[in-house]
């Protein structure tokens, strides 16, 4: 009852939604690491398929009987279909092929393809999971069928390819793209002529394709609509809540209310729980008419959660647990970080889901699409608890008995176990929890199951406490808006120790290129994590201080990254950001100083700040054509912007030398940043506005690299600076925010809140940040948090699921540091 009395608190003290009204983009439900990573799309959570932040979908799904009747509250089923050609991911199949063009009439159904070679889909990488090797530049293949009764309603081509593909059905050119699916199915629907030209008896489906560059594939069948079922009951949502580590529902379900939990408990001061991967799924029911009611619930997770794409085959297990019911499943090939990238999923490992032994609670395994209609219509579907195929259900059946007017709760915990997390120069290590390889992930469900109460209180806890500490810093959208963020930023990252024993909490640059480790992903990031455990500021930075004290990375300035995700054995980005990256490293190793109230850990570094500081004193202030973290909008030189990091961050080096009593070095390069940034005032003003570039007085940017002046008191800039931006931006505003510079309409979320943490002006400040809210509400780009949208219309331009929004942290950093 305490939990419930607490919950009830919680909802009333921070925001929550009727099933009518948005609160976020997409909903987070299952948030742990870059590949455990499960969302909701849509406002009622029951009204599509939950998905994996990359947007491939990894169901889950809940369905409540009432008194013997059905309804769904969690999840939708993928649209049904019926295969008329299968592809990989519902059954081996082959194609005919030559790699060499092939005669005009080579995608006829009349053509002779005899001489072709024969063998099994899909074609590409076998490292990627391909049945057959494609290496060559181009493949023509075919794929003939038989048609009984050709008179389909409807046809659908359901493609996966990777590059350019021209598709022939009967000869004729159905469907053609230049470019690539990225490792997943798209679905384009066929009709008029095309349905037409079908043919009682013999049939081919005809495709060429041409890689242009990197990986190959190749995977195509035709799909026609199921015959339609008899619809599930919709429970109704009627709330819907969002806290910093929980998503919570409230339903009606004919006489009973349904209260369903995910509870991702991110709590930054246990490092073992931000790294142990497991997730509780709460369930509470009572009767809302005073009468008593028979209730079950369903659970179903799909094995979908454990391949990167839908056609690899998994095997599915019990697992054993002291006083736990588990199921686990996994890749057969278990290939252990076989690939890198960024639109990827993770194929080895375990997912494990679980719940408490007893006679109220059941689990077996079901292909998918089977799963709901076993519990739907019981005893008419054999069950197992072991399983090998592709696209599989594991199914946790709990049952409540009889229910009145005093709630009943029961949970499920949905846990995967990585193996192997990352690859850092060579070595591949093991996730936190399990550093040197003693633990068993079974052990820590009992244990994780053991502290359910204890651990889902200091969650409500810590959701009050974060929640009053962002509101009282910035009000109430800006309150919501760090809610939004927390899980995403924790959770786009993986925490591991190195070989040296030191905290590396990796970052992948999610739906951008996917490298690992990104220090101007690092920079964005980092108000959140220094306000709840510095500690993890410094993992995302000790990666790439040991790249260039260990000698393997030789240049006088920072680097970019330390690889592709998981993969950290050195930068793979195309181009260097001198001035940025270190900048951005010394101005953070002065915020953990100023957090800290000690420079012990600058004084480990000094060797390598110092290279970079030298570095930036002769190449920051005007600095030559170059990117910075804003890299989507170009190469600029003279980047009015990119100088304020380059000063800031020579005077953070100079407050790093004085702390560490070297009054010299403190007073040279505290001057120097003084000087520079009265010569910036002059080569930057622009009259009511500093420019973007020295030499374009006609154009405009944000300043947000300004910030850190104001919250480490580094005292480099006037005041006024601040003041004469502020008042040029507040000009600027755009229906769904500032832009980020002159050159486009588009913005970066996280600069917008860190150019209004430059203001003391409490109206200024909501001004410039309610508009992103706004965003977050309206958008039409229903992904986990973007933070690269178009101010004049709220859609996203790029990037989702970032870690950058731990940024929205800037004003409660300031707040914390020197609030008045």
């Amino acid at each position: 009852m305490k939990r419930i009395l607490m919950t009830l608190g919680l909802s009333a003290m921070l925001w929550n939604a009727s099933a009518q009204e948005r609160i976020a983009p997409s909903y987070p439900l299952i948030t742990h690491d870059p590949y455990f990573s499960v969302w909701s799309v849509t406002d009622q959570v029951n009204s599509s398929v939950t998905k994996h932040w990359t947007g491939t979908e990894q169901s889950l799904t809940g369905i409540i009987k009432v008194d013997g009747v059905p309804y769904s509250f969690l999840g939708a089923a993928s649209k049904p279909y019926t295969n008329v050609l299968a592809t990989s991911d519902d059954a081996d199949y082959q194609f005919s092929y030559t790699e060499f063009a092939p005669a005009a009439n080579w995608k006829s159904i009349d053509f002779n393809a005899a001489g072709w070679k024969t063998a099994g889909a899909p074609f590409g990488d076998l490292r990627n999971g391909a049945k057959t090797a494609w290496t060559t530049k181009e493949l023509w293949v075919r794929r003939t069928f038989e048609l009984k009764d050709p008179a389909l309603k409807d046809l659908t081509l359901k493609l996966n390819h990777d590059d350019n593909v021209e598709v022939f059905l009967n000869g004729d050119l159905i469907y053609s793209f230049i470019g690539w699916t990225s490792n997943r199915f798209s679905y384009i629907p066929l009709k008029g002529a095309v349905l037409k030209n079908l043919k009682k008896g013999k049939n081919v489906l005809a495709i060429h394709i041409k890689n242009t560059i990197g990986d190959a594939w190749l995977d195509a069948g035709l799909i026609s609509s199921a015959p339609a079922v008899k619809p599930i009951l919709m429970a109704e949502q009627k709330r819907a809540d969002i806290t910093a580590t929980q998503t919570s529902y409230d339903f009606k379900a004919g006489g009973v209310d349904l209260s369903l939990t995910f509870s991702s408990p991110l709590l930054m001061d246990d490092l073992n729980l931000i790294s142990r991967p497991i997730s509780y799924i709460t369930y509470r029911v009572k009767s809302n008419d005073k009468k008593q009611h028979q209730v079950a619930v369903l659970f179903n997770a799909s094995t979908n959660l454990a391949v990167n794409t839908t056609g690899q085959k998994v095997k599915v297990s019990k697992a054993n647990a002291k006083g736990l019911s588990v199921l686990k499943a996994g890749t057969v090939d278990q290939k252990i970080m076989s690939r890198a990238g960024d639109d990827l999923r993770i194929d080895w490992g375990y997912l494990y889901v679980a719940t408490p032994t007893g006679a109220s609670s059941s689990q077996y395994v079901l292909p998918l699409k089977d799963a709901v209609d076993a519990f739907v219509n019981p005893n008419q579907t054999a069950k197992s608890t072991s399983a090998i195929g592709t696209k599989l259900s594991l199914s946790t059946q709990l049952s409540f008995g009889q229910v009145g007017s005093t709630p009943k709760e029961q949970y499920v915990m949905l846990g995967y176990d990585d193996l192997e997390s990352v690859q850092f120069f060579g070595k591949n290590l093991k996730a936190y929890w399990n550093t040197n390889g003693d633990k068993t992930f079974e052990n820590e469900l009992v244990i994780a199951a053991d502290s359910y109460k204890q651990l889902l209180k200091r969650c409500d806890e810590f959701d009050a406490s974060m929640y009053k500490s962002v509101l009282d810093a910035g009000g109430e959208k800006y309150a919501k808006l760090c809610v939004l963020a927390y899980r995403q930023a924790i959770s786009a990252h993986k925490l591991v120790k190195s070989p040296d024993g030191e905290l590396l909490f990796l970052s992948k640059e999610n739906f951008s290129n996917g490298s690992i480790n990104t220090v101007d992903i690092t920079y964005p990031s980092a108000p959140l994590f220094l306000v709840y455990n510095p500690e993890l500021l410094k993992g995302m930075m000790n990666g790439i201080f040991y790249y260039s004290e260990s000698g393997r990375w030789k240049k006088p300035y920072a680097a970019h990254d330390i690889g592709t995700y998981p993969l950290g054995n050195g930068q793979t980005y195309g181009e260097d950001m001198p001035v940025e990256e270190s900048g951005n490293m010394i101005i953070l190793t002065a915020a953990l100083a100023k957090v800290e109230g000690n420079a012990e850990y600058a004084k480990k570094h000094w060797e390598t700040l110092s290279i970079w500081a030298d570095y930036l004193s002769k190449e920051g202030f005007d600095p030559a054509n170059q990117l910075c973290t804003d890299d989507f909008a170009g190469h600029l030189a003279r980047n009015a912007n990119l100088s304020v990091k380059a000063i800031v961050a020579l005077g953070s080096y100079g407050m790093l030398a004085e702390q560490l009593g070297k009054t010299e070095i403190a007073a040279k390069y505290k001057n120097m940043a003084k000087e520079m940034a009265q010569k910036w005032m002059q080569m930057a003003d622009a009259g009511d506005h500093y420019a973007l570039t020295f030499d374009n007085k006609d154009s405009w940017s944000q300043k947000y690299n300004l910030v850190w002046d104001k919250v480490l008191k580094l005292d480099i800039f006037p005041k006024a600076v601040y003041d004469k931006e502020i008042k040029f931006y507040l000009k600027q505003q755009q229906a769904y925010g500032l832009p980020l510079d002159s050159r486009r309409t588009y913005t970066k979320s996280d600069w917008i809140i860190w150019t209004a943490t430059l203001t003391d002006n409490k109206a200024d400040f909501d001004q410039l940040v309610n508009p992103i809210y706004k965003f977050a509400v309206e958008t039409t780009d229903r992904v986990p948090m973007s933070d690269w949208h178009e101010t004049t219309d709220g859609k996203q331009v790029g990037f989702q699921a970032r870690s950058v929004v731990g940024g929205y942290s800037m004003k409660l950093l300031d707040d914390k540091l020197n609030k008045r």
